[in-house]
């Protein structure tokens, strides 16, 4: 479950002696995999207040209120508890000086589930040859590696081109295979990892067989997701896979 840690730090207080927050960056981040991310925050000297009272914009130069406690930063933390969420806040070096807000995240909806849905839809769209289907799995500003031509695809127009002119080289439906798919998700992003393998027949009469590694980033885009980047990778010696012929991602 994910945590918001608040920083809240103190202007009374003496931060000589406080311990540097590296560290506990350092074991939570890279060690343990506990903090997705997280950033200071300027002082609240320089926040800007703003509110709207009868369609007009009101704008206060300064915090919200005035206390000596202030929100100095911000972690995302992925714990199996409040209890795990605690004790990582307590490690945290402003714990001593100052205080940590832990506060869970409103759970909104399974985004893992969503995503796999997501990947499922693509698979029926390909499997049927369906650009429209294909495209709407992707998000205006996509960025793709497309295998067909070797060249990097900036955006849903170039996707759509390539795409129609991999769909014209099938003479039938195609068998996509996800092999491995793993997941991970922080948020509003999320990358996955699969081995895709694609079955069909061609135009020319040969057959397409081939396996590869895909690798691709999603955006959270209202209330569903979209394929922002993906990239398709296979290994340099085709003795090394199952087949041989054209790839998409």
């Amino acid at each position: 479950m994910k945590y918001m840690l608040l920083v809240c730090g103190d202007d009374t207080a003496d931060a000589s002696g406080m311990a540097p927050v590296e560290p506990w960056v350092e074991e939570l981040g890279a060690e343990r995999g506990v903090r997705l991310h997280g950033h200071r925050l300027r002082l609240p000297a320089e926040a800007v207040t703003v509110r709207v009272r009868d369609g007009e914009v009101l704008r206060t130069d300064g915090p919200f209120a005035e206390t000596k406690e202030y929100v100095a930063g911000f972690d995302i933390l992925d714990c199996a508890d409040m209890e795990e969420a605690i004790e990582a806040a307590a490690k945290h070096p402003v714990a001593t000086i100052g205080a940590m807000e832990v506060r869970a995240f409103w759970d909104d909806g399974d985004a893992e589930a969503e995503i796999r849905r997501l990947d499922a839809e693509l698979t029926e769209a390909v499997r049927e040859r369906d650009i429209e289907r294909a495209m709407a799995c992707y998000a205006p500003d996509v960025e793709v590696f497309h295998p067909v031509s070797g060249l990097e695809r900036s955006g849903a127009d170039a996707l759509r081109k390539a795409e129609e002119q991999w769909f014209s080289t099938l003479a039938g439906p195609v068998d996509r295979e996800v092999l491995d798919f793993r997941l991970r998700i922080d948020e509003s992003v999320a990358f996955s990892h699969a081995l895709v393998r694609l079955r069909a027949p061609l135009v020319d009469g040969g057959t397409l067989d081939t396996t590869a590694r895909v690798t691709t980033g999603y955006r959270a885009a209202g209330d569903r997701w979209q394929i922002v980047h993906q990239h398709t990778s296979v290994p340099s010696s085709p003795a090394d896979m199952p087949g041989t012929g054209e790839l998409r991602p």
